[in-house]
């Protein structure tokens, strides 16, 4: 499958909307003791990155996503709001906004998390959202998925877009939790999706070890596309017909890695949707993703 021109059409993202704590270090953390450090706190979570940037590119976005009903909830969705995305985002009482701490160095990033109200995302406010949107993509973050009390949400999104013929695709999210549920029922899950993302240690383990082109083909056994992301190493890209993409990486010094990965997700969709065919959409992705690692933060400037 290969979109046809939707330069113009939205996409909808289903997804997490959090407070990021981060805290960018040049150096190795110093356990125990003082490690120096720039501290800055502001939106976060993988769907609202991929909105945020996807509505930098000058996609018409929606994401729909759950918040407490707290000043950080009211907070997030102002700064997505002013980003240009249109926010179908419910505020729970009595439950407060999920936050990350990211401990990141230039080339990595550890996320401490509490998804806070991110668990209450509810399938019929997903289900309303995209059958209210004019939409022609949905792009689900694959948290959702990965956590008990949001699971229901993230079948009910896939489900809701395949009944209105929208494409679908799918980003894997982190390799923890993903080990936690088991490949096997997050690849159920997913099941023909259109376009499965994931970095090297997700495809590691979802198809276990190997090249990433021979990742993502052997992904391609339950989705139609794969996506192997490495870094500055490039991606792969495969099709269900074994046809293989290999896209560069783009070089630049690299602040921050937080985003990076949104970034190119966010740059492969549009390219995507608009009817790249996989080498174009691979280098739009790598263009934005390096211009997430060039800044800190995990948001457009």
């Amino acid at each position: 499958m290969t979109p046809g021109d939707t330069s113009s059409a939205a996409v909808i993202v289903v997804g997490d909307l959090v407070t990021d704590v981060l805290v960018a270090h040049d150096g190795p953390i110093e356990f125990g003791s003082d490690t120096a450090a720039t501290i800055t706190v502001g939106g976060g979570g993988q769907g609202a990155n991929t909105a945020a940037w996807l509505a930098h590119t000058g996609r018409a976005v929606t994401l729909v996503a759950a918040v407490g009903d707290d000043p950080a909830g009211r907070e997030r969705v102002a700064e997505l709001a002013a980003a240009g995305v249109r926010c179908a985002v419910r505020a729970h009482p009595g439950a407060a906004t999920g936050s990350v701490v990211v401990l990141a160095g230039p080339h990595e990033r550890t996320m401490v998390t509490d998804r806070g109200a991110a668990l209450l995302l509810d399938p019929a406010d997903v289900v309303a959202a995209i059958e209210a949107a004019d939409a022609r993509h949905l792009h689900l973050s694959g948290y959702p998925l990965l956590h008990d009390g949001s699971r229901a949400a993230g079948l009910a999104a896939l489900a809701a877009a395949a009944g209105r013929g929208l494409t679908t695709s799918v980003d894997a999210a982190s390799a923890a939790p993903l080990r936690a549920v088991g490949a096997k029922a997050f690849l159920a899950w997913v099941r023909d999706a259109d376009l499965l993302l994931c970095n090297a240690d997700e495809a590691e383990v979802l198809a276990g070890p190997g090249p990433a082109g021979e990742q993502a083909a052997r992904l391609t056994e339950h989705v139609a596309h794969v996506v192997v992301k490495q870094g500055a190493e490039g991606a792969s890209w495969a099709t269900r017909g074994r046809q293989l993409w290999r896209g560069a990486a783009s070089r630049v010094p690299a602040k921050d890695p937080t985003g990076a990965g949104d970034a190119f997700a966010a740059g492969l969709l549009h390219a995507w949707c608009s009817g790249a065919l996989p080498e174009a959409a691979l280098a739009a992705g790598a263009a934005l993703g390096a211009e997430a690692v060039a800044q800190v933060g995990a948001r457009p400037r």
